[in-house]
């Protein structure tokens, strides 16, 4: 099998025809070329060259060998140049996770930046709750989640997190709910108490359900849940058809949902924080998954909400 250097070795002469002039663009002595020519013709059992006292053409078969060999190196050139991308993050696959409330805020705007400097690199988007996606890290399904901080104790010591979004909860009330009228001033969040709640179930998002179980009991009171929903755009459903009380992200404020009215909450146990961030295995990297957190770190601080 002819090397790469043989190739080059061959293509010199071919191109200009020449021994002298080859040897001179190879920066090598004219008598080593020559004798990797005849060399080579002697492998391959064919003559590449028509020749009298000077080379006159190229045979049948230096022809065929001209035009694969020029495939061939631009081929090793294309393969040197993937490799340095790969390695540099530039190419590859990138496994996506996002919790459903950061799809229209943050993640076009997240997909966006990053594909305008790595265009290269193929994502995977998978939409899945914040234990969902955890799980999924862990057993290398996926390899990065946008997720609703903070995670479940029993994750930290294997996944490392960085904050993207700082923002809040507020109350989403149905709109012939008394507590919905005067939507301009704070509401306390103690004025929840004998509400029925949506609520998602708090397997699917552990962290954020124990920040607002906890915000509730310093309010004095545990929140009576009467409709449970896993994505917050069904949670504000449920609200606007009347069968219960919930808290949302401050984000949802900008969104025209019918039947729905948003009050800031405060008093006791407010104000209830709503992160965002991403997550990752902390044992487990790639050049691509380096990347991505690097152009993530100018994101968050552009980002953060209060």
């Amino acid at each position: 099998m002819l090397s790469l250097r043989q190739f080059q070795q061959f293509l010199a002469v071919a191109e200009t025809m020449n021994f002298r002039r080859a040897a001179e663009r190879l920066n090598m002595a004219q008598p080593p070329l020559t004798t990797a020519i005849r060399l080579m013709e002697e492998e391959l059992g064919v003559r590449l060259f028509e020749r009298t006292n000077r080379i006159t053409g190229l045979t049948a078969a230096g022809e065929v060998l001209q035009e694969e060999g020029r495939r061939a190196i631009l081929q090793a050139e294309r393969a040197v140049a993937l490799a340095k991308r790969a390695g540099e993050g530039s190419i590859g696959t990138l496994r996506i996770g996002f919790v459903a409330s950061a799809v229209r805020h943050l993640v076009p705007r997240i997909i966006a930046a990053f594909r305008q400097t790595h265009p290269m690199v193929v994502l995977e988007l998978e939409e899945a709750t914040t234990a969902r996606q955890i799980a999924a890290i862990m057993a290398d399904r996926m390899d990065v989640g946008i997720v609703a901080l903070p995670i479940p104790g029993d994750a930290e010591p294997h996944i490392s997190t960085s904050l993207l979004m700082d923002s809040r909860l507020i109350a989403a009330i149905p709109a012939d709910h008394p507590l919905a009228f005067d939507p301009s001033s704070p509401l306390p969040l103690a004025a929840l108490a004998n509400e029925s709640w949506v609520l998602f179930p708090g397997g699917e998002g552990p962290g954020l359900y124990a920040t607002i179980l906890r915000a509730c009991a310093e309010a004095g009171f545990s929140p009576r849940v009467g409709q449970r929903a896993v994505q917050m755009e069904t949670i504000g459903g449920l609200v606007a058809a009347g069968l219960g009380v919930a808290l949302v992200p401050e984000l949802f404020r900008s969104s025209t949902r019918e039947g729905v009215v948003f009050r800031d909450l405060d008093g006791a146990g407010t104000p209830i924080p709503y992160r965002v961030g991403l997550a990752w295995q902390t044992e487990r990297s790639s050049a691509v998954l380096s990347s991505f957190l690097q152009s993530m770190s100018g994101f968050k601080q552009s980002n953060s909400v209060r």
